[in-house]
């Protein structure tokens, strides 16, 4: 197996669960630590604990650090913990995020606030705070967007709007940071079965026929599994992409093509 981030120091935001703990066993099966930030500690314990088990070595191969993105102290801490803990840091991965699947009027102030106070004030002040370490290293910053930021999303316009604030943040920070090595990519998917998306077809009125349209919706027939969307973060987040920055990566199945 290819071992494309050995001894590099990851950090993985809502790594304990989905999309970023599947990322976050990925980038420890390629030689990472991974420094696993949830805002969950119970889950972000869990998937350290795992990692340490599956890939032990003489120092942890990963820790779990309780952050809420949306909170400039909390992110403060989270990379004073990880530049003592080892001294560096190779990738940014800013994946948490929180959803809010409603038609405009239905989406309070405190609904709205939440939003974007996670999903793109979180990522400017991981990315805030990372930056003299990932200057240093000329590491690589990856963000977790979405389709729906690219080419809109029916009763999602907030979170689709959110998505759409990430993606123009990447494009011009790929420009800020490009003099100093430092690229800046971003993923869109479009469905993805993680736990979050398999609750919401089973709460729907019929919960079949809201899985058969969730896979109609991609002409490969499916949503992705997390480990597709996360192939994708280590691609951009690794060598491989050496000469990729500013870049909004649809993995998405086919869904935003056709008419």
């Amino acid at each position: 197996m290819s071992m494309r981030f050995k001894e590099k120091i990851v950090i993985v935001t809502g790594g304990g669960s989905g999309i970023g703990e599947t990322s976050a066993r990925l980038f420890a099966a390629e030689g990472a630590f991974v420094v696993i930030a949830d805002w969950n500690e119970e889950d972000g314990q869990r998937v350290a604990a795992s990692l340490n088990a599956e890939f032990s070595s003489m120092i942890p191969r990963s820790i779990a650090v309780q952050t809420d993105v949306s909170q400039e102290r909390s992110v403060a801490a989270l990379m004073e913990r990880t530049r003592q803990m080892f001294g560096r840091l190779d990738v940014l991965f800013n994946n948490a995020a929180v959803i809010h699947l409603k038609p405009i009027e239905e989406i309070s102030e405190s609904d709205f606030d939440r939003l974007l106070a996670v999903n793109l004030k979180g990522v400017y002040f991981m990315i805030k705070h990372a930056i003299p370490l990932l200057r240093l290293s000329k590491g690589s910053i990856v963000n977790m967007a979405s389709l729906g930021g690219l080419v809109g999303q029916r009763n999602n316009p907030i979170y689709a709007a959110s998505k759409g604030g990430l993606i123009a943040l990447t494009k011009s920070l790929a420009l800020d940071f490009a003099p100093d090595g430092v690229r800046v990519n971003c993923v869109c998917p479009a469905g993805v079965s993680t736990p979050l998306l398999e609750a919401w077809t089973r709460e729907q009125a019929d919960p079949a026929a809201a899985a058969k349209s969730l896979s109609d919706m991609h002409p490969l027939g499916r949503p992705a599994t997390s480990e597709e969307v996360a192939q994708s973060v280590l691609y951009l987040a690794s060598e491989q992409a050496a000469f990729v920055t500013g870049v909004a990566l649809p993995v998405e199945g086919g869904a935003s093509l056709g008419y």
